[in-house]
């Protein structure tokens, strides 16, 4: 999927606003070496490095990488998939937010962590956990079918506490926190919701044709009544946070 990098910054800030109390939970360090892994517009990235640290940001998406590095010109970013990074003890902190639950090969990117981190590096991560945006991804799911006879297929992987703490403890990993919480997100103005599906199911959109993509985004917000408000919209996050240390 190649991302809309303007309609993902101007729309849906709320992605980086939101990452924001993620970086106390990192207490980035004058000196440490840190990477951002799904930077997407960087400014979680930038962040970190007004703290000090020499961090380095890769995300899959060229357009991403292509607006962080506009925006952020002293900040080191690069493309690469999360799961195929190439970093070997390189990192005394890999920090993630909001982008591991795009990441199907999910084993294939905790192996790549904790190859990027030293001995006793920190993993500090958050990212779309069990039950998230369900309720939106069954109102889409089932629009998609009545309107264009398609099955969906979602792209996401939002696993439980045990299942992700499993799986980082594959790679080695020691788990020290894990939470999963319900993180009701506004979604801005009457078109919110409509933005928010065609920001994260535009693959699935412009297969659609423009015409029968309409007609699946009126069903989609009818089946969601229940989540609109007076001014906005809203969806049912639910976040994973989890602090672990590398091997």
């Amino acid at each position: 999927m190649e991302w809309n990098a303007g309609l993902y910054r101007d729309a849906h800030a709320f992605v980086f606003n939101h990452g924001e109390s993620l970086l106390s939970v990192l207490a980035p360090q004058p000196g440490e070496r840190i990477l951002d892994v799904g930077c997407g517009t960087g400014e979680l990235t930038a962040k970190i490095a007004e703290a000090g640290a020499i961090v380095t940001g890769v995300d899959a998406s060229a357009s991403m990488i292509d607006a962080a590095k506009g925006k952020f010109p002293s900040a080191a970013f690069q493309v690469m998939d999360a799961a195929a990074m190439t970093f070997e003890g390189e990192f005394d902190a890999v920090f993630s937010n909001a982008a591991l639950h795009w990441v199907k090969r999910a084993g294939d990117a905790a192996d790549g962590m904790a190859r990027a981190l030293r001995p006793g590096g920190r993993l500090v991560l958050e990212m779309g956990g069990f039950g998230n945006v369900g309720r939106l991804e069954r109102a889409f799911a089932t629009a998609l079918r009545e309107v264009a006879g398609v099955e969906f297929e979602s792209p996401w992987f939002f696993p439980s506490i045990g299942t992700y703490a499993s799986l980082l403890e594959g790679a080695g990993f020691e788990v020290r926190a894990a939470s999963l919480y319900d993180r009701p997100t506004r979604l801005d103005g009457d078109a919110g919701l409509r933005n928010w599906y065609r920001m994260f199911l535009a693959n699935w959109l412009d297969a659609l044709g423009e015409g029968v993509a309409e007609r699946v985004l009126t069903l989609a917000g009818t089946l969601c009544s229940g989540q609109r408000r007076e001014d906005h919209w809203e969806a049912d996050y639910r976040r994973l946070r989890v602090v672990a240390i590398g091997p």
